[in-house]
C-alpha cells in the first residue's frame, strides 16, 4: 500500500496554495458615468471586472436587439475598434495572452500557439443560470471564481443573434488582417478561442493594469 506523507511545510504550502486560487472581491465606479462593476482579483493575479462594459459610446457600440433590458443584463456589444479604447481609465481590453493566462490558472488547458482550440475552463467561468440547455444538458456553470460569463449574444452584419446560447468576448489582439481574436463560451462544453471579423460586436471585459 502506498503512502501519502506530508510535512508540516507541505501542509503549510498547500493551505496557502488553495487560499492563494481563491478571488478577491471588490467593486470599481466608472466616472465616466457613474457605473458600478463588481470585481474580482482572479487566480491569475490580475483584477478582472467580473461584468461586461456597458459603457456607452457616440458610435461602435449597441445593445442586444436595441433594447435597454439587455444592456442591464449582458452590458453592451461593441466593435472591435470601439473595444479596444473604451475600457475606464486604469483598465484595458484584456489581450490574447492575458485571457489564455485566465483560463490556464482556473485549471483550464491551452496553448497559446493555437487557434480555434477549445479549452476546459468553461464550467469554472461560467455563471450559474442564464445558459440554456443542449439536448438535456444544462449549459450553467459553475461559477467557481466569480467571473459570472453570460451568454451574450453578439452583432453581425447588423443582425443580433445568439444570446442565451453563446458568450463571446474581444481580446486586444489581431489574428490576421481585418480579424482580431475573441474568445467564446457555449452552452455545451467547451470555451473556445477563435477570430472574428474586426466590423461584428462583442462584449467586452475589462481588465485592471498591472497586477
Amino acid at each position: 500500500m502506498r503512502k501519502l506523507i506530508l510535512t508540516t511545510a507541505a501542509v503549510a504550502a498547500a493551505i496557502a496554495g488553495a487560499f492563494a486560487a481563491e478571488p478577491s472581491f471588490g467593486t470599481f465606479t466608472d466616472t465616466r458615468d457613474g457605473q458600478t462593476y463588481k470585481t474580482a482579483k482572479m487566480p491569475d493575479g490580475k483584477t478582472w471586472m467580473t461584468q461586461n462594459l456597458n459603457y456607452q459610446t457616440k458610435s461602435g457600440s449597441w445593445c442586444y436587439k436595441n433594447d435597454t433590458s439587455y444592456c442591464d443584463k449582458y452590458g453592451r456589444l461593441y466593435g472591435w475598434e470601439t473595444a479596444k479604447k473604451n475600457c475606464p481609465p486604469g483598465w484595458h481590453l484584456p489581450t490574447r495572452k492575458e485571457w489564455d493566462n485566465l483560463v490556464k490558472a482556473v485549471g483550464g488547458t491551452s496553448d497559446i500557439s493555437l487557434a480555434f482550440k477549445a479549452h476546459t475552463a468553461d464550467k469554472q467561468l461560467k455563471a450559474k443560470s442564464g445558459w440554456k440547455d443542449y439536448k438535456g444538458k444544462s449549459g450553467n456553470g459553475t461559477d467557481d471564481y466569480g467571473f459570472s460569463a453570460l451568454p451574450t449574444g453578439g452583432r453581425r452584419d447588423g443582425a443580433f443573434g445568439e444570446a442565451g446560447l453563446n458568450g463571446y468576448w474581444w481580446t486586444a489582439s489581431s489574428c490576421v488582417d481585418f480579424f482580431a481574436c475573441l474568445y467564446s463560451g457555449c452552452r455545451i462544453d467547451g470555451l473556445y478561442e477563435d477570430f472574428c471579423n474586426e466590423k461584428h460586436s462583442f462584449a467586452v471585459r475589462c481588465v485592471a493594469d498591472g497586477p
